[in-house]
């Protein structure tokens, strides 16, 4: 989507705001001996306050509000019985839909006691959005954003997921442009433009490149004691910085 419209950037900011405080809401009140689904039904209460709807359950009837996953699920995860152990990684991806208007986040929580180099992991993977956020800007290559995320895993010891990426957004959860990588492809010759409107989510993992589908037919894992970490914002592109909708 590009915005045409004060309009359209307006309600942009107002769902970009409401997955990011559902966001934060669900990992403060993430606790130890907690089932996964019982932090999902935090999250759609929440949306359910402002109106807004399950991106991934309107648009791929997914079964879950929000996707949880936990230790070597990278993506994806179905919210369950699952209780939430000392020492887990867990991801929390919020997407949803209000007044045709979506917007989608992401975050990595550690629970205590935290493993060093899964600290780690999560601080160079904070890292690349950033960096990747300093090359995204209007009339740049998109395949900058690739290449500051893959820059950044192998400066820190990381491999990236290569088979998912960031992604266009607006009118639908996945609009264009479509999958933009988490690596350096140079035969994308696709620009960015000042108005479009983009996530960029970095997949950092300590040793997968891949990750494979689990036979619930959704939750996307990375093998056994493999772990991943992804931070995610949804942004207007612009002639400098971007503008991030997703923060309160």
């Amino acid at each position: 989507m590009t915005i045409e419209n004060e309009e359209d950037l307006r309600k942009l900011k107002i769902i970009g705001r409401i997955v990011y405080e559902t966001l934060i809401l669900m990992s403060k009140k993430m606790e130890i001996g907690m089932t996964t689904i019982e932090l999902d039904e935090i999250g759609k209460n929440n949306l359910d306050k402002y109106g807004a709807k399950s991106a991934p359950m309107v648009t791929y009837d997914f079964p879950g509000y929000t996707c949880i996953s936990i230790n070597e699920q990278a993506a994806h995860g179905i919210p369950s019985e699952r209780v939430i152990n000392p020492g887990d990684v867990v991801n929390i991806d919020v997407s949803a839909e209000l007044d045709g208007y979506f917007g989608d986040t992401g975050g990595t929580y550690l629970v205590p006691p935290v493993d060093p180099k899964i600290a780690y992991l999560c601080q160079s993977t904070r890292k690349a959005l950033k960096n990747a956020m300093k090359v995204a800007r209007s009339g740049a290559k998109l395949n900058l954003i690739g290449k500051a995320i893959e820059r950044t895993a192998k400066q820190t010891g990381f491999k990236t997921l290569r088979d998912l990426g960031s992604h266009g957004i607006g009118y639908s959860l996945h609009d264009e442009p479509s999958f933009i990588p988490n690596f350096y492809d140079p035969s994308d010759r696709r620009i960015l433009k000042e108005g479009q409107v983009i996530t960029i989510e970095p997949f950092l993992s300590t040793q997968a490149e891949q990750t494979e589908t689990e036979d619930d037919g959704w939750t996307l894992s990375t093998g056994k004691n493999n772990f991943s970490a992804q931070y995610e914002h949804t942004m207007v592109i612009t002639k400098g910085k971007p503008l991030v909708l997703t923060e309160l």
